[in-house]
């Protein structure tokens, strides 16, 4: 009986199961299922993964990484989630499930289909904005609306070589995935990564506002997305100065002051670079 006692004092309680095992895409016990509003699919979907693997959903205009969530898609019609299930021995596995969404039931911002058109939509540089075709440059933090103290026309960046997409480049924004492709014209040099709005983030200059939302971008920037004062640092966050279904003017700060000190929010008027685009025809 001590012999008994010894050996279970040095058993360790623990549970046993292997921490390595996989499962496969048969056995994934996941749903994606519409809010029915007044008897309609609406745009609001639940998501439940009941599998015991880490859940990454991509909705079109998102990506979840919740077992359990609730999103608003921003396209009526048949969509398709995908879902990819991370199992415990590092394994991927994925499946897509097909929906029905009758109608856009749960307010969604008007900024998706600005930038995505129907599904996916080319913007390029809108060098007839302004007189001097200037398209990037420098401005009023809070004050200017576009590169009015310097600034570069399309030519003048390919000749500064801060860029290498070439002229009549173009990004492509998709609601697949939020997904933001910079592409030369010909396709045969891209980078991808993705984008998110915050559109409660806003500015005001003076009494008047300045900004109405803030593009946030993951893995790329928007063409030509340095600021020059920061040592060429790219730029992977945007004030929305304008967006419609024809143009977009983006603004950033520049961390760096006349002085050579870094700026604070809260200062007016200091600088700031922007960035001109308009719809592809």
């Amino acid at each position: 009986m001590m012999f008994a006692i010894a050996f279970m004092a040095c058993e360790p309680i623990e549970n046993r199961e292997s921490a390595g095992g996989a499962i496969t895409v048969d056995q994934l016990d996941i749903s994606a299922t519409p809010v029915v509003v007044d008897g309609k699919n609406s745009n609001r979907i639940v998501l439940e993964n009941h599998s015991p693997v880490l859940s990454q959903w991509d909705y079109g205009n998102g990506i979840s990484t919740r077992a359990y969530d609730e999103v608003d898609v921003v396209l009526t019609g048949d969509l398709t989630v995908i879902f990819t299930g991370l199992n415990a021995d590092g394994t991927k596995i994925t499946r897509e499930l097909p929906i029905r969404v009758d109608e856009l039931s749960f307010e969604v911002s008007a900024e998706w289909g600005y930038l995505c058109g129907n599904g996916e939509k080319k913007w390029m540089w809108d060098d007839t904005a302004r007189e001097d075709g200037r398209v990037f440059g420098n401005g009023g933090y809070r004050g200017s609306t576009g590169p009015d103290w310097w600034g570069r026309t399309k030519d003048d960046i390919i000749e500064e070589d801060t860029y290498d997409f070439g002229l009549n480049a173009y990004m492509l924004f998709s609601l697949s995935g939020a997904k933001l492709t910079l592409s030369s014209a010909d396709g045969s040099m891209t980078e991808q990564g993705t984008f998110a709005f915050d559109m409660t983030q806003t500015r005001d200059s003076y009494d008047s506002p300045w900004s109405i939302g803030v593009l946030s971008t993951s893995g790329v920037t928007v063409l030509n997305g340095v600021s020059p004062k920061d040592g060429d640092a790219p730029v992977y966050e945007y004030d929305i100065l304008k967006l419609d279904n024809e143009q977009m003017v983006l603004a950033h700060k520049t961390q760096i002051g006349e002085d050579g000190e870094p700026t604070s929010d809260e200062e007016w008027a200091t600088e700031a670079y922007f960035w001109l685009f308009k719809a592809a025809e």
